[in-house]
């Protein structure tokens, strides 16, 4: 296994890509797809990964780059996709690099796209897998509301970002596999992370909260981390928009899940950056000195509201929050260069809380974190921003 991993590292830099050309007349779904691909020759290296990983961030990528295989019929790119299941995903079952031990919620997120594989292919592997993922849940720890931790390693800890990674797959689940008891747990863990992490002076929602209120990082009283996030809140609204998709609409707490979503709409209408249509890095110091207009929380909001607003889940007044922030990040975070190649800029590479390395939660420290080009968690999803925005207009070309 280590040499196997070692070998494809080797390969991937001993043969450089070669310069590839993107066409400008293509949908932007498209293009940004396409420019993945040529930065990133196979799919396990998505992510700036030197060896192959089990990760959320491939499974969000591809999962969007399905998307436009389903919107445009490209072969290379549904190839490309399938790949990195077909690299990961054992015989067995089993899955490279995952270990459900270590009960990381995180890595149940690429199960939403084996859903997607498995669908396409038939192959049973892929269903083993999709079960081996959801089995984790099964003994996943959880706190005494019935909130799961986001890993093992952070005990009583619920955070914004791990409602997406899990709740959403498990929703999916659910509805695939005929188990409607479990649409209760996926409303609990929507309305709980609400519960914990709202803060009634700002109006928004913080990153994260420690239940048990002993991390360095947590207020004493309240249990919550120093500021909203940007990104952690958009996890939390692509949560809610895409588990909606799979609740049954008279499923008891529903209506509840819709009153978050609206309430976060509105607010994220009234903190948008007037001048751009962007957001910012820290929520909560939104125009602040040293704060930034940031890519990954703009593409997580804008696709969030574009979907919500055509799934009825928002007033469609929201359109015009979705459509100028749409248009602020083309103008804001996308770059062309002369081959067509398609970046997005200012994303946060990462930001979390505790650790080895401690991560305090503070202003300075949101600041601090690297800010680079392309990280999936803007590019997977500025592509489903831009399926939404191309939908949009094929049915109101009207709009533009």
């Amino acid at each position: 296994m280590i040499r196997k991993i070692f070998v494809i590292s080797l390969l991937a830099t001993a043969f450089p890509v070669v310069a590839q050309q993107v066409d400008k007349h293509l949908p932007w779904s498209v293009r940004m797809t396409e420019s993945e691909m040529i930065r990133c020759p196979e799919s396990w290296q998505l992510d700036f990964q030197p060896r192959l990983k089990w990760d959320y961030c491939h499974g969000l990528e591809l999962q969007a780059m399905m998307d436009v295989y389903d919107a445009y019929g490209d072969e290379k790119i549904y190839r490309y996709a399938v790949a990195y299941a077909d690299t990961m995903v054992q015989a067995d079952g089993s899955i490279l690099t995952y270990k459900p031990e270590e009960y990381n919620i995180d890595r149940l997120n690429p199960g939403k796209y084996l859903f997607r594989v498995y669908e396409q292919t038939k192959e049973e592997r892929y269903k083993k897998a999709i079960d081996l993922l959801r089995g984790q849940l099964d003994t996943h720890p959880r706190n005494a509301d019935g909130g799961f931790w986001h890993k093992q390693i952070y005990p009583n800890q619920v955070w914004l970002d791990g409602v997406y990674m899990g709740s959403t797959f498990y929703a999916e689940y659910a509805y695939r596999n005929n188990q409607p008891e479990d649409y209760a747990d996926v409303v609990n863990q929507i309305r709980m992370a609400a519960r914990h992490t709202y803060d009634p002076q700002t109006d928004l929602y913080k990153h994260a909260t420690d239940i048990s209120r002993t991390e360095r990082w947590a207020h004493p009283q309240t249990g919550q981390s120093a500021h909203s996030w940007g990104r952690a809140m958009g996890w939390y609204t692509m949560a809610i928009v895409d588990a909606l998709d799979f609740i049954p609409t008279r499923q008891e707490g529903r209506d509840s899940v819709l009153v978050i979503l609206d309430h976060i709409a509105s607010r994220l209408k009234e903190i948008q950056d007037p001048a751009t249509g962007v957001w910012y890095q820290v929520l909560d110091r939104s125009g602040d000195l040293g704060n930034y207009l940031e890519s990954t929380c703009t593409t997580m909001f804008v696709y969030s509201l574009f979907k919500a607003v055509r799934k009825g889940y928002l007033d469609p007044a929201y359109l015009e929050v979705a459509i100028k922030g749409y248009k602020g990040i083309l103008d804001t975070f996308i770059q062309v260069d002369d081959q067509g190649v398609v970046s997005i800029t200012n994303c946060c590479a990462v930001a979390g809380l505790g650790g080895k390395n401690y991560r305090s939660g503070d202003y300075e420290y949101y600041l601090s974190e690297t800010v680079r080009d392309n990280d999936p968690k803007a590019v997977g999803p500025f592509i489903m921003a831009s399926l939404e925005w191309e939908n949009l207009q094929k049915l109101c070309p009207e709009i533009q």
